[in-house]
């Protein structure tokens, strides 16, 4: 085997393995849209609102729950 054939073999294999990383991105892309399209169409993508404390800070509803947590946490290190 010359240099001139190895150098073609060298070249065919990188082109066909760039061509299917090429292709495996196309199909990804397409399946991640086809996902968005479904979920989209199924309101799967909506987010719960979440309230805002006096603070300033989103809550999701259950900060009477941390704050209890967080005091009796504070009260038996104390102890």
């Amino acid at each position: 085997m010359t240099i001139l054939d190895m150098l073609q073999q060298s070249l065919f294999l990188t082109l066909l393995g760039m061509g299917v990383v090429f292709a495996f991105l196309i199909v990804l892309i397409v399946f991640m849209n086809l996902t968005h399209t479904i979920l989209h169409a199924l309101k799967l993508d909506r987010e719960e609102e979440k309230t805002v404390t006096p603070s300033g800070t989103p809550s999701a509803g259950n900060d009477g729950a941390v704050v209890a947590a967080i005091a009796a946490a504070i009260k038996e290190k104390q102890s």
